[in-house]
């Protein structure tokens, strides 16, 4: 008897490890895919500033024209919609909103009840 009390202990603690060790390795792929948009993002500015100035510099066209700024503008779209990749399905609609509208309407239910 003895021995399944033990067998049981380890096989909850087997449990609970595996637990820590799949929010561990969630928490790390999160973490892994901010870093990625930071690269993203210092990317997005360096290559943008130095192919503003370039044409500038090296073109006749003026500072703020549609060419100057299209490649900033469009590869900004694609920083944007990879930032609610990672940021977006909690953005308006998070867990915390959710919450607070199971309460309110559960609130008007009792009160409906009552």
């Amino acid at each position: 008897m003895d021995n399944y009390k033990i067998d049981s202990y380890r096989e909850a603690d087997s449990h609970k490890n595996f637990e820590q060790e799949e929010a561990y390795l969630r928490a790390k792929k999160r973490v892994d895919k901010i870093r990625g948009l930071y690269i993203h993002a210092v990317v997005y500015i360096v290559i943008n500033i130095f192919l503003i100035v370039t044409m500038t510099r090296n073109s006749s066209q003026p500072l703020f024209s549609f060419t100057t700024f299209s490649t900033a503008i469009f590869w900004g779209i694609g920083l944007f919609f990879h930032f609610l990749s990672i940021f977006g399905k909690n953005l308006i609609f998070g867990k915390e909103w959710e919450q607070r509208q199971i309460e309110k309407y559960m609130d008007d239910d009792k009160r409906r009840w009552e």
